[in-house]
């Protein structure tokens, strides 16, 4: 099914949504919550090319966890998370009144393929070992996307976790090299989960600005999609 109702070349600029798991599916009004967010994004899809990509919440780390105990691999948990990932982005292509799962794309090449301007590409995991930001990321880079926007269940970037430092800082826009010193460590082992540390390093060597916000802030959702001043964080990328 197509929603697509304006003509090659009304479009100009690209964004790929990185959408966590913990905001679709949190346990806390969620059909109603996906069918808004569905609304939005049909609705802004007249303005910007979207393309989404779909974090596995707690269902991954429920099946990754108990694949865990009872004697899986690594590879095999990563396997149970990215399974949950493509149910969670088969929800919300069902909220967009497309109903293609589960045949929704598996790699980002099919994505790549798949994106007509007008028409909202809604993915998962790809392969273990590659995050969902970072198969985000990954997608930008292929479509040449103008930014990547990180809806997570954080709203905004921090210098630390504002959890557990209280006065923990909160920005409102950094670097990207900023983002990269907070997401690695001094070793270069990745010590934060703000954004894939992948993700970080393809938006930086292709210049793709990344726009941080709540996912359940529809309207600072719309804003980052929109490429427009918003309460969370804009890493700029150059």
């Amino acid at each position: 099914m197509s929603l697509r109702n304006i003509s090659i070349g009304d479009i100009t600029e690209k964004v790929v949504v990185s959408i966590g798991g913990s905001i679709l599916i949190p346990g806390r009004n969620d059909g109603k919550y996906i069918g808004e967010l569905a609304a939005l994004l049909k609705e802004l899809s007249s303005e910007v090319q979207i393309s989404v990509v779909c974090g596995g919440g707690k269902t991954a780390r429920y099946y990754a966890q108990t694949g865990h105990e009872i004697g899986g691999t690594m590879y095999q948990q990563d396997l149970f998370g990215i399974s949950a990932t493509r149910m969670n982005a088969g929800l919300l292509d069902l909220a967009l009144g497309y109903g293609n799962y589960p045949d929704i794309p598996v790699t980002v090449e099919e994505a790549v393929s798949r994106c007509e301007e007008g028409e909202i590409v809604v993915m998962g995991g790809t392969e273990p070992g590659h995050t969902t930001d970072g198969v985000a990321s990954m997608l930008a880079r292929e479509l040449k996307a103008d930014r990547i926007v990180n809806a997570t269940s954080v709203d905004a970037v921090y210098s630390d976790d504002p959890q557990t430092v209280p006065g923990a800082e909160r920005y409102s826009e950094i670097t990207i090299n900023r983002l990269e010193e907070l997401v690695y460590g001094e070793h270069g082992a990745s010590k934060s989960g703000i954004f894939d540390p992948l993700g970080v390093e393809i938006a930086k060597n292709h210049k793709i600005d990344i726009f941080m916000v709540h996912g359940r802030d529809l309207k600072d959702l719309r804003s980052a999609i929109l490429g427009q001043k918003i309460k969370g964080t804009v890493v700029r990328s150059h």
